[in-house]
């Protein structure tokens, strides 16, 4: 990812919408997982650790990070309580045990070679544990945005599902999220070619009351996504497990 790009997360991921909603709809999938009370978790690409606190609130919490900077900035928001090891995947994984949820945050898009990583992240799954995954939608709305965070790709559901298939794995979950404010995403895209935006829109957290309507529109679709899978939105949204489970 852009190394400006690990310094805005660091910067913003408590505080702006986006991050801060993303985390409630996770963590409303996260409580109705059934997980055992010593869960072991593991995050695959932390970043700068903003899913750490949350994560850790279930279970014994590890992480790997590939880049250094983010890695330290990691470690130093959360006092070096947890276990983060630098590595990537599918070729460079630090984590040799088993475990019972695997987390890909919006990691999946920035890896050459996706259905590998999700192959290797089988092979760390204990027999009925869950990986769960979030990834951005749709690739004719690629832009700046994207090229900025170095980006890989995006997805569609088949396309996200297809990779699921082949790396032996099955969705017992996958939808669109981030739908109610899809409109006015895509407008802010549209606007960002037209202008021909070099770097990524929206980064910094916006006045408080845009902030505070923006959050609780977007965190308030975990109420639908318990009971629906949503036919559209800017993101994708998996849980997974081994294709032979059950």
């Amino acid at each position: 990812m852009n190394p400006q790009a690990y310094l805005d997360m660091a910067d913003t991921e408590s505080a702006h919408w986006w991050f801060k909603a993303r985390r409630k709809i996770l963590s409303a999938f996260l409580e109705h997982l059934n997980l055992p009370p010593d869960a072991s978790i593991l995050e695959v690409g932390c970043g700068t650790g903003g899913n750490l606190e949350m994560l850790a609130s279930y279970g014994k919490l590890s992480a790997v990070e590939m880049d250094a900077d983010a890695l330290q900035i990691a470690n130093t928001k959360t006092a070096g309580i947890y276990d983060i090891r630098k590595g990537t995947f599918p070729d460079s994984i630090p984590f040799h045990q088993q475990f019972d949820l695997i987390c890909m945050f919006d990691v999946l898009e920035h890896i050459d070679h996706d259905i590998d990583t999700l192959r290797a992240a089988k092979t760390l799954l204990k027999g009925n544990g869950r990986i769960i995954l979030t990834v951005p939608a749709y690739q004719w709305l690629w832009g700046s945005h994207d090229a900025f965070l170095h980006h890989k790709r995006r997805y569609s559901s088949g396309q996200l599902n297809n990779a699921i298939e082949q790396a032996g794995l099955r969705a017992v979950k996958l939808t669109y999220f981030n739908t109610l404010l899809f409109p006015l995403a895509l407008a802010a895209r549209l606007k960002d070619k037209l202008s021909e935006r070099k770097t990524a829109a929206g980064t910094a957290v916006p006045p408080p009351i845009v902030n505070s309507v923006l959050y609780h529109l977007f965190s308030s679709e975990r109420l639908l996504l318990k009971k629906l899978n949503m036919p559209f939105g800017l993101s994708l949204l998996g849980i997974l497990e081994t294709a032979d489970a059950r």
